[in-house]
């Protein structure tokens, strides 16, 4: 799979986090790694609220969501190279001081970078990915991967796009029913026994 770099720029409300942290959730899902997603979304949503906090509501800022090796590295770029993030130790009474002690927490290692007229904030998380196109479930996956390549017309290699694997996923599963339904199979059950099957191998 490739996962090429996504950016999101928005405006860093407090009524927006809800709705950057969904957007993060519904990205990772489309790229396969579920298993970082909570990481993510409190990443992305303590980068926006230490912009609103320390910069101002209505800062115009861009997210970013990429690949760094086998880690994924979600970033906040803003237009204020004078207030950088600090790793303050909050007490119990503090009301404030907690947002990158949390991002330190939750994220393999973070930092800064200052361009001229902006800075990027970012984290790195460690994903369970062997390599940066690899998948989470690695053999279930690729056998997937590889009858959907045969069905998108790539000759089993190559590469498609997401919606032209997912049309042809469609394609598949809707084959195998009328299949199933030809010999005599109750589909119902068969899709009732494949989600089951899915949701344990989610569970392991």
């Amino acid at each position: 799979m490739t996962r090429n770099p996504w950016e999101l720029p928005f405006l860093a409300e407090s009524a927006g986090v809800a709705g950057l942290r969904r957007a993060v959730r519904r990205h990772l899902r489309s790229w396969g790694l579920s298993d970082v997603t909570d990481a993510a979304e409190i990443c992305a949503s303590e980068l926006a609220a230490n912009v609103i906090r320390h910069i101002g509501e209505g800062t115009p800022v861009t997210l970013v969501v990429e690949m760094n090796g086998t880690h994924l590295r979600v970033a906040l770029r803003d237009p204020d190279t004078g207030v950088l993030p600090a790793l303050v130790h909050a007490g119990p009474e503090d009301e404030s001081g907690r947002g990158m002690a949390l991002l330190d927490a939750v994220s393999d290692r973070w930092g800064v970078i200052l361009a001229a007229e902006s800075k990027v904030v970012w984290c790195d998380l460690a994903t369970s990915l062997a390599t940066p196109g690899g998948h989470v479930d690695g053999r279930r996956v690729a056998k997937g991967e590889a009858c959907l390549l045969l069905y998108a017309g790539t000759g089993g290699s190559g590469r498609a796009s997401m919606a032209v694997m997912e049309e042809s996923a469609i394609e598949l599963i809707t084959d195998i029913l009328h299949w199933l339904r030809v010999h005599g199979s109750d589909v119902d059950e068969a899709l009732d026994r494949a989600q089951s099957r899915l949701e344990t191998a989610d569970a392991s």
